[in-house]
């Protein structure tokens, strides 16, 4: 990344409330709750070999709605088993929501929620470090692969901990979202392999491709309004901005030259269709799933 642009992800005051907007201005979760109640169960039907107690992984949790749809969706396919689900998060507020958010349904008894303050790559050493043995029936990672130095090693080392008939669940934007057209333009200006990947699904199947790892994969029609990004000064614009580029205060830091290409980009018919004054974003989800057959 430039010198002059600092990443997103190092104010997280300010990554919450862009996040937050990003969720109101877009269909990412609802197109993640379809695919959890209408792909998802037919997934999970084949995990856990009939054993009554599993072990799931959330790796990137944020603040949980997700998470626990999955886990409702996974107790209905495998009604009275018990669940341990390591939580993995490694901001403070997304965890206390996530926590807050459990205490407030009661019907979560038959889950052993642990709770870990960290990230993928803290994880991964402190898994390493107790020489833990347990294997996992479901892991999870969503939306999270952005923020690890090695997205490969990272998929290879959670893929390691699936137990027989396990399996991996990897939920990024898309190799063809706008994401990606806007990625593969200006990977070098906005991305930092110290900090964050410009990774979509078409970047992961590659990889997976060429280990010979067989996978699944899924598309999710997903949009966004970013109409506010193209009004100068507009705050929600500014915080959008923010949160497409991964840049903290993009349109006060950018050099005029990347903020300019950066807009055009973002109106490209590649990226985006503007309908009824508003500019419709194609924020495109894209799903892999990978069995514990490592090859």
């Amino acid at each position: 990344m430039e010198s002059s642009l600092k990443s997103l992800v190092d104010d997280d005051s300010r990554y919450q409330k862009a996040f937050h907007l990003f969720l109101e201005r877009s269909s990412e979760h609802q197109c993640m709750r379809d695919f959890i109640h209408n792909m998802l169960p037919g997934i999970l039907a084949s995990i856990g070999d009939g054993k009554r107690h599993l072990n799931v992984i959330g790796v990137g949790s944020g603040a949980g709605e997700i998470d626990l749809e999955m886990l409702s969706e996974l107790r209905l396919k495998h009604p009275g088993v018990t669940v341990d689900n390591e939580v993995v998060e490694p901001s403070s507020t997304q965890l206390h929501k996530y926590r807050v958010l459990v205490s407030q349904k009661p019907d979560l008894d038959y889950i052993k929620f642990t709770w870990n303050k960290m990230t993928s790559s803290e994880f991964e050493e402190h898994w390493r470090v107790k020489k833990m043995t347990k294997k996992a029936d479901f892991i999870h990672m969503i939306q999270m692969l952005y923020y690890v130095k090695d997205p490969g090693a990272t998929i290879s080392f959670f893929q390691s901990l699936l137990d027989k008939s396990g399996k991996l669940l990897i939920i990024l934007v898309s190799g063809e979202s706008g994401w990606g057209k806007l990625w593969r333009t200006y990977r070098n200006q906005l991305c930092s392999t110290e900090i964050s990947q410009c990774v979509t699904t078409g970047d992961i199947k590659i990889f997976l491709d060429s280990k010979g790892v067989k996978y699944q994969s899924y598309e999710l029609p997903s949009q966004m309004d970013i109409t506010e990004c193209f009004t100068e000064g507009d705050e929600k614009g500014e915080l959008l901005l923010d949160f497409l580029t991964e840049v903290q205060d993009f349109s006060k830091t950018a050099p005029p030259e990347l903020k300019a290409g950066v807009l055009e980009l973002l109106r490209h018919p590649d990226c985006s269709v503007e309908s009824n004054n508003k500019v419709i974003f194609n924020n495109n989800l894209g799903v892999i799933v990978i069995d514990d057959q490592l090859t």
